[in-house]
């Protein structure tokens, strides 16, 4: 790192302490992993860190506004509290617009490459659009459902975070998918929108956000509102026990195509899934935004990722290599941002990728199996210098979380 570059970023930097990183230098990485070169990355000459940077800046700008000590996933480690991003994001905040070479630079000042997952599994998801109506009637005869007001999401007795409702003095588990779609929450006014078709439904609800299509041709935009904390059961496990799919052919479209085939049966085996999600209209996201994730910010076609916030923090910047669906296999090497989370995404070896909307979209998610690694980008460690006292050498100290500069 030259040091040109270390006074650029630090300019109004105060007497007291002066901010200083080693680019080179190995790093206590506190159990997160195995250390990497920059060299080591796969296509990283290749990728744009310069498209990567404002997806980075828009992390920032959400982060700003939090308590320096909220927690952003995993137990222990750098990069697990906001404290920990905001010298990066000072940093990001002072480059020059669409110096590629500048925002390169950045990414390997401020972060150490850490391995995540030799073997990883790699799925797509994407923002559905579907025909809906404001109203009831005609072939619009399946309500989308906002988040009910005695849906309660509480700590029980042994630490664990639950969901369910208050019947009386008793905690009881929410009602469950079977049970919503036979009327437990019919009359209580919690309709948003009626959609044409209960799969449409279904697929929304997996991939949590959508766009509703009216009939008048205007879009209202829904995102994720809450869960009924029902286990999720994934369709295909549940047509392959049956025997109706073989394992190597599951996908959205093979499921999709399964339950217009079979519209009498395709209403019980989407309750075998008991797992139901609860929207909410979207009044202020553009619409070339996708919706915000569980980071708060829009998530921006293929640079947002869901993962397991235990294993990986949210807002953390993580480099994916693998592979497109398809014949070619075409190689897919990018820096991707974890602003998501997903109830089937668990474990280190787990992300799904965020493809955006439309039909290439939808064709890329619904076949995304794909093999692949996984590396996180985990903040280096802040060295304040702090002033000598008199007759004394100045002394360096490591911050987990830096003050101003």
């Amino acid at each position: 790192m030259s040091h040109s570059f270390v006074t650029k970023i630090l300019r109004g930097a105060s007497a007291a302490a002066i901010l200083l990183l080693s680019a080179c230098a190995a790093t206590d990485l506190e159990g997160t992993g195995q250390p990497l070169a920059f060299s080591d990355i796969k296509g990283w000459g290749s990728d744009e860190a310069v498209r990567a940077l404002p997806v980075f800046l828009g992390e920032c700008r959400y982060l700003g506004r939090l308590p320096a000590d909220a927690g952003l996933g995993a137990d222990s480690g750098r990069g697990t509290h906001v404290g920990d991003w905001l010298p990066a994001c000072r940093a990001a905040a002072a480059l020059p617009t669409g110096d590629a070479p500048a925002a390169r630079q950045f990414f390997e000042t401020w972060f150490q490459p850490v391995l995540t997952a030799g073997q990883a599994l790699f799925t797509g998801y994407y923002e559905p659009e579907i025909r809906g109506s404001l109203s009831r009637g005609g072939v619009y005869q399946t309500p989308v459902y906002g988040v009910p007001d005695d849906l309660v999401r509480t700590r029980a007795t042994d630490g664990r975070m639950v969901t369910g409702r208050w019947q009386g003095s008793q905690f009881m588990p929410y009602w469950t998918r079977a049970q919503i779609d036979a009327g437990a929450l019919a009359g209580r006014n919690l309709e948003l929108l009626w959609v044409a078709d209960p799969a449409d439904l279904f697929f929304l609800q997996i991939q949590g956000s959508g766009r509703v299509r009216l009939p008048s041709g205007q879009v209202v935009r829904l995102g994720f509102g809450a869960k009924n904390g029902q286990e999720y059961v994934p369709l295909g496990r549940v047509l392959v026990r049956q025997g109706e799919m073989d394992a190597d052919a599951v996908s959205m479209q093979s499921i999709r195509a399964w339950l217009t085939a079979h519209p009498d049966q395709a209403r019980t085996v989407m309750e075998d899934n008991p797992n139901y999600v609860f929207f909410t209209v979207l009044d202020h996201v553009y619409a070339d935004q996708g919706a915000p994730g569980a980071l708060g910010v829009p998530l921006t076609p293929g640079r947002s990722a869901a993962v397991d916030r235990r294993s990986i923090p949210l807002a953390s910047p993580v480099w994916v290599e693998t592979t497109l669906p398809g014949p070619a296999g075409s190689s897919w090497q990018r820096l991707v941002f974890a602003q998501d989370t997903g109830t089937d995404i668990q474990g280190p070896a787990r992300a799904d990728l965020f493809m955006g909307w439309g039909p290439d979209a939808e064709q890329t998610a619904g076949a995304m199996q794909q093999r692949g690694r996984t590396i996180t980008f985990v903040p280096r460690p802040v060295v304040v210098m702090e002033p000598a006292s008199m007759g004394a050498a100045p002394t360096a100290k490591i911050v987990g979380i830096a003050g101003e500069p």
